[in-house]
């Protein structure tokens, strides 16, 4: 693997960030994840009546058409459940024409049903910057089951960049990959053949065994503070799903937290990428933070948490049943830190996890 393509690690970024290639008025270096740097909000943040791309502007221009208010994020703001905002980020970029990049949530974002997504000056996609981008990025945010508030430092999405080119790797690869080491273990750490097919199949975990198979996202919940980690009561939010028949009907509109039945390893020199949408194995979202580190269930595994909503028609899941698909990509290079070493990282051998907000 040519060190000229592929997934920044860890190094990469600390030498972006002195180089100015990114840039913040409040940098700390525990944003730097081993693959990816977190973003942060800033104080500026607006109510604005719809979402929108600015494929021929600056969002700041476009900005003016769906403004209702403008707000400030220092002292804290609540944001109400299905309202639409939008925050500048603390971070800009000012990239070369090597290097590329995606923004994608973080897991506690995803497990909280916040949708969230990046958007820049003179781009018609949301969460992709192109190479050579300059300039301000923008976060739009919906939560979608819970009030919630926010304040300015506040971390919901991360980039990831690459050199040149995604890499994803084929199915022969990380087949030969898993004979030597192991990419799925199942509940004993025995280790079991992956399901591959463009990328690794995940199937959900709905077996009678377990005494709680998943949580559903409460309707009325109280207001919850992004900031404070492990000081709400999961009782107030969530409802605990036993399932005794193995099947599951994933109703419309209501937010599920799952998880897989194998426990998976990424890489020490990969990096992998959850699908949210495949429609070939179902017409719901499984994930809105898709992104996983390399290093995450080094050693022992570590059971993938489901974000499920289906925004159509109800769903039956069966145990067992594939419901996800990870696509590995390659690094340009192994990474020097791992998920779960040296960082705070919250989810490393985890079983079915609510957010770190949760006790």
């Amino acid at each position: 693997m040519s060190i000229y393509q592929g997934s920044l690690i860890h190094k990469d970024y600390h030498k972006l960030v002195d180089k100015k290639y990114i840039q913040s008025n409040n940098f700390n270096n525990n944003q730097i994840q081993p693959s990816s740097i977190d973003l942060t909000l800033s104080k500026e943040c607006y109510e604005i009546s719809a979402s929108f791309l600015s494929p021929y502007n600056n969002v700041r221009e476009d900005l003016k058409d769906v403004m209702i208010k403008k707000i400030s994020l220092d002292k804290g703001y609540i944001f109400k459940k299905d309202k639409i905002y939008l925050v500048k980020l603390n971070e800009k970029v000012n990239l070369p024409n090597y290097i590329f990049g995606f923004c994608n949530p973080k897991s506690s974002t995803g497990r909280l049903d916040i949708f969230c997504r990046t958007i820049l000056n003179h781009n018609d996609e949301y969460e992709k910057i192109p190479k050579n981008y300059q300039g301000e990025m923008f976060i739009e945010i919906t939560s979608r089951s819970f009030d919630i508030e926010f304040q300015t430092g506040d971390s919901l999405n991360q980039m990831r960049l690459i050199y040149n080119k995604h890499v994803y790797l084929s199915d022969k690869y990380l087949k030969e990959y898993h004979n030597k080491f192991f990419l799925t273990l199942d509940k004993n750490n025995t280790k079991i053949q992956p399901n591959l097919n463009k990328g690794l199949k995940i199937s959900v975990d709905l077996s009678s065994e377990n005494q709680i198979n998943g949580y559903i996202a409460k309707k009325n919940a109280p207001l919850l503070i992004f900031q404070n980690a492990k000081s709400h009561k999961k009782e107030l939010y969530w409802k605990e799903l036993a399932i005794f028949e193995k099947k599951l009907v994933i109703k419309k509109n209501n937010f599920y937290i799952l998880k897989s039945k194998e426990k998976i390893q990424i890489p020490k020199n990969m990096a992998g990428e959850m699908v949210p949408y495949d429609t070939s194995i179902g017409d719901f979202r499984v994930h809105y933070a898709g992104f996983f580190d390399p290093g995450f269930g080094y050693k022992n595994g570590s059971y993938a948490v489901l974000e499920v909503k289906t925004n159509e028609v109800p769903f039956i899941l069966e145990d067992g049943q594939s419901i996800a698909r990870i696509k590995f990509e390659a690094l340009n290079k192994e990474s020097n830190v791992l998920y779960g070493e040296k960082i705070n990282s919250n989810y490393q051998h985890q079983g079915l996890a609510l957010s770190k907000h949760f006790v």
